[in-house]
């Protein structure tokens, strides 16, 4: 083998070996979550098979100050539109419910000491559990953030 050829092969083995250990990882760990809405006012931001459910802006709005979350067991199961929950405020109680079918994979214990959370960051902080997808076609149904704020707008009116 020449010297010439023993050098690029080399080369091409070290990039090889650079590209997938420091950088494919890096790319297979970056994610793109997406939102979906339910007419309930519920989100659900799904990442890989994961999805983080809460209410929607809109609903802590109209229900005021939050004073109480009830949330369930991690490992409850849900099917799709079935009561997970519920969210007191000074002015209503209101059930909340499952947006797909799914196990509990984690509950926001924040939101037991600090109920306000919801109304400070409602799709972020205030999210309430993190729900183990059982069937993705369930996300087909639900709305996408555009169907979602003309859905707010006609409730509005």
């Amino acid at each position: 083998m020449s010297a010439a050829m023993f050098a690029r092969n080399f080369t091409r083995r070290a990039v090889e070996r650079t590209l997938s250990t420091k950088i494919a990882p890096q790319i297979g760990a970056f994610r793109f979550a997406s939102t979906y809405y339910t007419a309930a006012h519920e989100y659900i931001t799904v990442d890989g098979n994961v999805g983080t459910v809460g209410v929607t802006d809109f609903a802590q709005a109209a229900l005021g100050d939050i004073v109480f979350v009830d949330l369930p067991e991690i490992d409850d199961e849900f099917e799709k539109g079935e009561s997970f929950g519920s969210v007191e405020s000074v002015k209503a109680a209101s059930d909340v419910y499952a947006p797909v079918a799914g196990s509990v994979l984690e509950i926001n214990e924040a939101l037991t000491d600090e109920p306000g959370l919801v109304n400070t960051n409602a799709e972020d902080d205030g999210w309430f559990i993190k729900l183990e997808i059982g069937d993705s076609s369930d996300l087909e149904s639900l709305m996408d953030e555009t169907a979602y704020k003309a859905h707010c707008e006609s409730e509005s009116s």
